[in-house]
């Protein structure tokens, strides 16, 4: 092995896959139980976060970043005046053991540029997962990106040696991935999430019936849509997620804030970049969506377009909704408890449980952990100390910020002056 062309194919292809941020490992629990090397289960190091908060790592290249598409945001596209590589299936299958017995990760993460055709590229994808699973008899966590217009036999047989499948649906609508990449077809990206979906649903059905049932992608499948490139609100973005949730059951929707690659004129110029606070809100909205019972038609409509960067997405509904507050913290139900800005879901979960023995006061509240420099204007409580007052929800939403701003401050002074 020539170990020096090893390292530059690494150098070229871990940094290619740097744009890709759908690489989190939640949800799978591949577990060792044949004397193999490796656990998906284990405690991690670093670089992805599991659902349950465990941190992992992962190798992440691609297999090639030679690509016969020319998308205009691709760093890998074909008119790029770039350094290409490529990948050996083997080359791959050892580079991961290598790194698994040094403990510098815990499993794998594989895209790849697009070299000859869909199905070419993910029967290669396959067989490095292939490989590690039954020759090397490796149980850590492994996820392929699936390779849009790959046939269904392929996304089957993917599924059974991956823990996760992810397709990138890119670009969050029809009109921007025209624009943009032309070559490619919108009914490509949609087939492979069907299949998933497909036989996902029937490995559950089947593993009720007879237990040995090969498992089909335990993690699930995830996408990730760029923000930025092209003209999309906020609204077409959750919207696509919202779509792909319902639809496809994703475990989860990723955003990437669009890196300027090219002076295309299709694209925002050089030197602007995509606010990380705007990809923190979709992420939050996103959270809002999944776990606390949102709508999304609720936080991003036709009045409502983009989301507020100065403050959190639920603290926005509430103040467009001022309406349904104040509530009573000792008699509302789960649901719109729920929505009261400075509450968490541990927090609810408290808060439900407490109540049950007392009446609870600002003082349990403080205990229990919410954010009282936001909720105490949307409760009341057994105490009268801090009654709401008739704000505007102008004026309210300056307050709270003000708020923010001075404890964040109170809280980082007596770090900054140990320096």
């Amino acid at each position: 092995m020539n170990f020096e062309r090893i390292k530059e194919k690494l150098s070229i292809l871990a940094d290619a896959a740097k744009y890709d941020v759908s690489c989190s490992s939640s949800g799978s629990k591949r577990k060792n139980t044949n004397k193999g090397l490796g656990d998906s289960s284990g405690m991690g190091i670093c670089h992805s976060y599991t659902q349950d908060g465990r941190c992992v790592s992962l190798l992440k290249i691609l297999l090639t970043n030679h690509c016969i598409f020319d998308c205009a945001y691709c760093v890998t596209r074909k008119s790029n005046d770039i350094k290409r590589a490529a990948f050996k299936v083997q080359e791959v299958v050892d580079l991961t053991i290598s790194f698994y017995r040094r403990n510098y990760i815990e499993g794998l993460f594989l895209s790849s540029g697009i070299f000859k055709d869909p199905d070419y590229t993910m029967e290669r994808l396959i067989q490095v997962a292939r490989k590690l699973r039954e020759e090397e008899n490796f149980n850590g966590y492994i996820h392929l990106k699936s390779i849009p217009g790959a046939s269904d036999e392929l996304m089957r047989e993917a599924g059974l040696y991956a823990d996760r499948l992810s397709v990138n649906i890119e670009v969050p609508t029809r009109s921007g991935l025209k624009l943009l990449a032309p070559d490619k077809k919108h009914e490509d990206f949609m087939k492979p999430m069907e299949k998933v979906k497909n036989e996902i649903i029937q490995f559950k059905q089947e593993s009720r019936l007879i237990k040995s049932t090969p498992k089909y992608a335990p993690a699930g499948q995830s996408t990730q849509m760029i923000v930025g490139a092209t003209g999309e609100s906020d609204r077409d973005i959750m919207y696509s997620s919202a779509f792909f949730y319902k639809k496809y059951h994703m475990k989860r929707v990723y955003y990437s804030g669009y890196v300027p690659v090219s002076d295309d004129p299709r694209l925002p110029a050089i030197g602007t970049q995509v606010p990380m606070l705007r990809e923190n809100r979709l992420y939050q909205t996103d959270w809002l969506m999944r776990f606390y019972g949102f709508d999304i038609r609720e936080l991003l409509n036709d009045n409502f377009r983009n989301l507020d960067l100065e403050i959190d997405p639920k603290l926005s509904w509430a103040l467009r909704n001022r309406h349904l507050f104040p509530v009573d913290i000792n008699r509302v139900e789960k649901q719109l408890l729920l929505r009261v800005p400075g509450i968490g879901l541990k927090s609810v979960n408290k808060i439900i449980q407490a109540r049950k023995f007392r009446k609870l006061n600002w003082d349990h509240l403080k205990k229990i952990g919410i954010s009282l420099n936001r909720a105490k204007f949307f409760i009341t409580c057994d105490s009268r100390e801090k009654e709401i007052k008739d704000y505007s929800s102008e004026n309210l939403k300056q307050i709270i910020i003000k708020n923010s701003t001075s404890k964040y401050r109170k809280e980082i002074t007596p770090q900054l002056s140990l320096f």
